[in-house]
């Protein structure tokens, strides 16, 4: 049976969706003032008392990305919760609803009672049974009742009361896998496809209880504090809005995974702009003639067909630990551009430098160049540590002819340069024979010129040094710089 939502009354609930989609666009989530009224037309179209058809009626009038739907799914749960408190009466109140269990002292059974007291073992039993069954409404009841027994801590002043970890650790519900698959697998042979399936199947239905325990914390959590001081916390950053600095492996996964994305939404909008861009030169006799019609004033004037240009792109980056995330990101997403340039090549250094533009050939799998160029590329010198001053003599010596006046070149680092000697004017010599040079920095502006920095060196020599922390940052500079690069 479909939960119902315990949302606020009529009166009430056009309040609640507008501070829903404020909420969301705190989140990140781009929701317009046109959207806000398509989502209060859907309360009028869906069952309010069928949570499922609200959540979806609503992501449909407001979710216009993918990588927006998981921010909205939890801010949803927070704001339109599934039930108040410890839902006994909601159930209760459900005509076809058993009372629940009692305990022989009289208690309900698993409610109010410290984790010491449970019965640790028959409720991972339940557990396990019901992942079995795949029934989700029971599943969500389990669910309240383990979190109201063993999810919470004695409330101090300012201290957080739930815990999700405090539940997981009693229940270990990753421990049940090997007992489910034996049982999906009733007695057919190990070790075939069948076997696979049955494990894929108990470690989804497993996060999925995982994934419930968290949402039943933060929905106790937003009522001890609200929902405004909870959301902060509870939403995590978009993937576009992760910093590569701080990336983990999660995160690195679905920026990897979000490189064909961004960049055929980048093509999109770059070839609009050559189509679309400014006109070409003023066609001077063309005008004149137009003219004779008014009197010979050039009321209309004429130009020149626009040929767009397309530069070359030569890319020049750290690939040391420290923006090891960053320039693979971005070497990636150069690698999916790569038809929006007459020509693209891309070198990588740490205290010396070499091309690796062979290892991102089309057609070629991305994962693979990245560990090719990471196992064969000659990038160490002396010691491993990064060396801008050293690699850019390197690259000059070696590569100066990549660079020319149709090339704009891309640096890509953190300047971190360990005291070594910057070798500016060899950046400058290099600067000069280019088109345009910009320089992306994965650091916040504030850090430039900080410790080992050697931005304050490099900064002036350069057209312009771009603060690039995530994604979405990326995105806005090849969108506002090459087009016309």
């Amino acid at each position: 049976m479909t939960e119902h939502c315990a949302a606020p009354d009529g009166s009430g609930l056009v309040d609640r969706l507008v501070d829903f989609t404020a909420a969301l666009r705190r989140s990140g989530v781009g929701v317009s003032t046109a959207e806000t009224v398509d989502a209060a037309r859907v309360l009028t179209a869906v069952d309010l008392l069928h949570r499922e058809q609200l959540r979806e009626g609503l992501a449909a009038s407001l979710v216009k990305r993918p990588v927006w739907r998981a921010s909205f799914d939890v801010l949803f749960d927070l704001y339109f919760p599934p039930v108040i408190g410890d839902g006994v009466l909601a159930e209760l109140a459900r005509e076809d609803a058993p009372p629940p269990p009692a305990d022989p002292d009289g208690e309900t059974a698993g409610e109010g009672l410290a984790p010491q007291q449970v019965d640790r073992e028959a409720l991972r039993d339940e557990l396990r049974q019901l992942l079995l069954d795949g029934d989700d409404d029971e599943l969500a009841r389990f669910t309240r009742r383990v979190v109201t027994a063993l999810g919470r801590t004695t409330p101090q002043p300012g201290r957080q009361s739930w815990f999700a970890y405090r539940v997981l650790r009693q229940l270990s519900p990753q421990t049940l896998l090997a007992s489910m698959v034996e049982a999906l697998l009733a007695g057919q042979d190990r070790g075939g496809m069948a076997e696979r399936v049955a494990r894929q199947l108990a470690t989804e239905r497993i996060r999925r209880f995982e994934e419930q325990v968290e949402a039943e914390i933060r929905r106790r959590l937003a009522e001890e504090k609200g929902v405004e001081q909870l959301e902060r916390s509870a939403v995590k950053p978009m993937a576009d809005q992760v910093d590569f600095l701080r990336a983990n492996r999660e995160d690195l996964a679905e920026l990897r995974r979000q490189v064909y994305p961004l960049a055929r939404r980048l093509a999109t909008t770059l070839a609009a702009r050559r189509r679309l861009g400014k006109s070409g030169r003023l066609d001077f006799r063309r005008t004149v003639r137009a003219s004779l019609a008014t009197g010979g004033v050039p009321l209309v004037t004429h130009h020149k067909p626009y040929r767009p240009h397309k530069p070359e792109l030569v890319v020049l980056c750290d690939v040391s630990g420290s923006v090891a995330s960053f320039a693979h990101f971005t070497l990636l997403l150069t690698h999916a551009l790569r038809e929006q340039f007459t020509r693209v090549r891309a070198f990588a250094f740490i205290d010396t430098c070499d091309e690796v533009t062979r290892y991102f050939a089309a057609g070629d799998d991305l994962g693979s160049g990245m560990a090719r160029m990471a196992a064969e590329a000659d990038l160490v010198w002396f010691d491993g540590h990064s060396d801008y001053g050293h690699s850019f003599t390197t690259f000059e010596e070696k590569y100066a002819d990549a660079v020319t006046p149709r090339s704009s070149l891309l640096v890509l680092g953190d300047a971190r340069n360990n005291f070594r000697a910057p070798a500016a004017d060899t950046l400058h010599r290099l600067a000069t024979q280019a088109r345009h040079t910009y320089w992306l920095n994965p650091e916040p502006r504030s850090y430039w010129g900080s410790g080992d920095s050697a931005t304050r060196s490099y900064e002036p020599v350069v057209d312009e040094m771009v603060e690039c922390r995530n994604a979405a940052q990326l995105a806005d500079f090849v969108e506002r710089i090459l087009p016309g690069a």
